[in-house]
């Protein structure tokens, strides 16, 4: 689909994360069209209007999300991010099924659509969990057929477009011949556009294999061959070690997921520290609210020499200074943004006399620092685990991905252990594979867990193995509480439909639901619930009513799925074997 808008400067695959409701809090748009609709109002109107935009990195960093996490608009105002979140996803329906329906020539039925929304892998279980509320929520699919909507992983959704790739659709930064009078490093720094531009014109290079006789990356790849797929988004980088499985071709996942919130965000995050830095945080935060649209102009003039930044530029990158900002900055401050510059001990941002913020190279290229040391810490971590050896392919994939700094930092981290390939439509990798991954989610079989999950029980009490505080006495009988009782340890391999099996009895015959808080930890053996660590993050709740059975003891036996992209539970009485209705839920703390 193609979207209307975009930047000066900047060639966009994807449409900014960007939101825009009327002062009564009803949607209004989205994407580029909310940008600029927002730019045109009356600076008197836009505090009205709730603006709002990056916002799906709030899922991944707030720590306790639930239904009723809130959001800050650009104007300061709170908004639930359930609504924002379910006003995206319905604008996102809309577009695609009146997309659909064109081009069918007829009115194409939401129940006929399976709806695939991607997330990265190291999101919680709760934001994935969000997520499919917030669908519910924008009528994208009911709570009577959750199955419509799968939640896949993006380096996943990576990995099995990668799977497919042919050969030319790569560019292959590992290869070490010289051609034309490049060097590949030199090549690096070209960036995507004379890369691409330098194998039209000579399709016999070595550097950009083109090998279409056998066409599929399969070629390379043969049994038990293991790649890394590294996503590098705007908001967070992820890691994903997989390994192939032949003669399907189906996917074992060797390492669990790792990375954090070190996407391409983090630049603009010390683009504004350094802002701070030079005219002061006061301002900054004063001009944030007091000219939202002038703050977003900046930050959009700041993206297109953002993306110009590369490891051997030698000339200044100018960025323009909206007009209200050097006008805001005299009023607030009484001496001009000049001064301020000359004032401030940043020496290599200068003021350039046509009225712009002028950044030496070496300026720009330290704020990519913060962000690329921790990718680059990440990998290297990765790379020295057991699990994680003779790694044929490190597919570089995400927006980010596409930064000459990434990439050359990247080269010279693995010196030539793994080839490095980048996609040519780097930024769509994860769409593609998403769409790959609807049409058979069965192609990941074996998944790493991320945490240890369990729950609390009793125990007999063992002399010498249990701690004597932990001891109860029930009956005359003695039991050690606060057990954890471990479903699945962090990175076990879990197989896809694999179940862990529990049985439970209600406390009193005529109990109507079961509620069992579900504890999780990213340590791999847990003894007890209240060990250092442990947290409660959910609740498996048993609906056992209707199901009185003459049996004495009710037992009611729970399976729990582990190995898919999201944890489902189901249960069964015993006696009657009828389905009791089970649900697990990691929002509601």
């Amino acid at each position: 689909m193609r979207w209307e808008g975009g930047d000066p400067g900047v060639s966009n695959q994807k449409t900014p994360t960007t939101i825009l409701l009327t002062p009564d809090k009803k949607f209004h748009s989205f994407g580029y069209a909310a940008r600029d609709f927002y730019h045109d109002l009356d600076p008197t109107e836009s505090k009205q209007w709730l603006y709002l935009e990056k916002f799906k990195m709030n899922l991944h960093t707030t720590a306790n999300l639930s239904i009723d996490t809130d959001l800050h608009a650009a104007n300061g105002k709170k908004v639930k991010a359930l609504d924002i979140f379910a006003y995206a996803l319905a604008f996102f329906k809309e577009q695609a099924l009146k997309e659909l329906s064109d081009q069918a020539g007829s009115d194409f039925d939401n129940a006929d659509v399976r709806w695939v929304i991607t997330v990265p892998a190291i999101w919680k279980m709760p934001a994935k969990q969000f997520m499919r509320e917030a669908s519910y929520k924008a009528g994208l699919v009911s709570r009577d057929n959750p199955d419509q909507l799968i939640i896949a992983l993006e380096p996943e959704a990576a990995s099995i477009y990668c799977r497919k790739l042919r050969l030319h659709q790569m560019v292959d930064l590992g290869n070490k011949t010289a051609f034309n009078g490049y060097s590949p490093t030199e090549n690096v720094g070209m960036g995507m556009t004379q890369a691409k531009e330098h194998v039209r014109r000579n399709r016999q290079s070595r550097t950009f294999l083109v090998e279409n006789v056998i066409g599929e990356l399969w070629s390379e790849l043969t049994e038990g061959d293991r790649y890394v797929v590294v996503d590098c988004g705007g908001g967070t980088v992820d890691l994903t070690v997989h390994q192939i499985r032949m003669p399907e071709g189906h996917l074992k996942e060797l390492y669990k997921a790792s990375g954090g919130p070190y996407g391409s965000l983090g630049i603009d995050y010390e683009f504004e520290k350094l802002l701070c830095k030079i005219f002061g945080q006061d301002f900054i935060d004063q001009f944030k609210i007091k000219r939202p649209a002038a703050w977003v102009d900046l930050m959009i003039a700041f993206e297109s020499r953002k993306r110009a930044a590369t490891p051997d530029r030698s000339n200044p990158l100018n960025i323009n200074l909206p007009f209200s900002f050097i006008d805001y900055y005299k009023k607030f401050r009484g001496h001009s943004v000049e001064h301020a510059l000359r004032k401030s001990n940043v020496d290599f941002v200068k003021w350039s006399s046509q009225g712009m913020l002028r950044m030496n190279p070496d300026a720009m290229n330290a704020l990519f620092k913060p962000t690329i040391d921790h990718i680059i810490q990440h990998l290297t971590e990765l790379f020295d685990k057991p699990e994680v050896t003779d790694i044929k392919f490190l597919f570089l994939v995400g927006g980010f991905a596409e930064s000459p700094l990434l990439q050359q930092a990247v080269q010279k981290m693995l010196q030539g252990r793994s080839r490095i390939i980048i996609p040519h439509d780097v930024g769509l990798t994860i769409l593609k594979g998403a769409v790959l991954f609807g049409l058979d989610p069965s192609v990941i079989k074996v998944r790493r867990s991320p945490l240890t999950y369990g729950v609390g029980v009793l125990n007999r009490f063992v002399e010498g193995k249990h701690p004597p505080e932990k001891m109860i006495v029930k009956d005359s009988t003695r039991w050690c509480t606060d057990v954890f009782d471990t479903f699945i340890s962090a990175d076990q391999s879990v197989a896809l439909g694999e179940t862990v099996k529990r049985s439970y009895t209600p406390a009193k015959p005529s109990q109507q639901v079961i509620v069992i808080h579900v504890y999780c930890s990213e340590k791999e053996s847990v003894s007890f619930i209240t060990d250092p660590g442990v947290r409660k993050c959910g609740t498996l709740k048993l609906d056992v009513s209707g199901t009185e059975s003459p049996a004495a003891r009710r037992e009611i036996q729970t399976l729990m799925q582990f190995g898919d992209t999201e944890i489902r539970a189901m249960a069964v009485d015993v006696a009657t074997s009828r389905s009791v209705k089970a649900s697990i839920d990691f929002l509601s703390q």
